[in-house]
């Protein structure tokens, strides 16, 4: 249950990291309440999954899926630039997601 929680704190650590880009530096009512809310909703349920495990572990797990959703939803939907070393790097902290919850 708690890498459950985990995975959807690091949905709404996604959803607040692209919502800034919505929010036009917080002058937005409708993004901003949708971003700050998201922001509340991945840091509780990142505390929901610390209770059972490591925090070095949940942390970078939590953080690292945010990264690669923001990179993957910035490329799709922003154009952000899809370049083969950003690819690569994605790949990367994906490998070592997969390493840390393989070792929890």
């Amino acid at each position: 249950m708690a890498w459950f929680l985990l995975f959807l704190a690091g949905l709404f650590e996604i959803g607040w990291a692209v919502g800034l880009k919505f929010t036009d530096g917080f002058s937005r009512p409708l993004p901003t309440t949708l971003t700050l809310l998201s922001m509340v909703a991945s840091v509780a349920l990142l505390g929901l999954a610390v209770k059972t495990l490591p925090i070095g572990t949940a942390y970078a797990v939590w953080t690292g899926i945010g990264t690669v959703g923001t990179v993957i939803l910035g490329i799709c939907l922003l154009g952000d630039p899809a370049t083969v070393v950003r690819i690569v790097c994605i790949g990367l902290i994906v490998a070592g997601i997969a390493g840390l919850k393989l070792a929890a």
